[in-house]
């Protein structure tokens, strides 16, 4: 073997192994097997929770390098669900969520800063009833591995969590119905990847 071709196959398996090391991967938020729930102070008696049953997006995380990792998700508004068909309806209203003018929450992140080795603070845009604020989501990956029934399919975990003011947001009305307005966001999402 000629020098040259040994050179050539030793380039070959550096790229190789570098694109492996610091490529991100894309994953698809499961729809399944994800949970947004809340909860807020109802007047001191109690917090009522809620949570939101249809949430997409993706992500792309690069595990050598949480930095250059996104997210994008998009919560279905009027898939409130606080375990009250009425209560519901009030929420969704114009007073709030406002969801037929306003059908989607968003998140998009915009930088990351990793603190340990498993965690990371996500600061993105949250928009919801049409205004937009950033947001800093305290951030756990779980786990990856593949599924144990379908060793093709990898699947990758999350858990979040984050405190937002609904009166940031425009929902000045929480306050005169004792909500809040301070609200605490849980996140458990899994995704798979693409």
């Amino acid at each position: 073997m000629t020098l040259f071709s040994r050179t050539a196959i030793a380039a070959a398996l550096f790229l190789s192994t570098s694109t492996v090391a610091t490529a991100a991967d894309l994953y698809i938020v499961h729809e399944d097997h994800t949970w947004v729930t809340f909860s807020v102070s109802h007047a001191g008696w109690a917090n009522a929770r809620g949570m939101f049953r249809n949430v997409s997006g993706d992500i792309t995380f690069d595990q050598d390098d949480v930095t250059n990792s996104s997210v994008s998700v998009v919560i279905a508004s009027e898939s409130l669900d606080t375990n009250s068909e009425q209560r519901d309806r009030d929420m969704g209203g114009v007073d709030f969520l406002n969801v037929v003018e306003f059908p989607e929450i968003t998140f998009d992140s915009t930088r990351i800063e990793q603190t340990g080795e498993r965690t990371a603070i996500v600061y993105g845009d949250l928009t919801m009833v049409g205004v937009s604020r950033e947001v800093a989501l305290d951030v756990v990956w779980n786990n990856e591995m593949p599924l144990p029934w379908d060793a093709s399919t990898i699947k990758t975990g999350f858990s979040a969590t984050a405190t937002i003011d609904g009166t940031d947001f425009g929902m000045n009305q929480l306050v005169a119905f004792g909500l809040g307005p301070v609200i605490e966001v849980e996140i458990d999402l899994e995704a798979l990847r693409k």
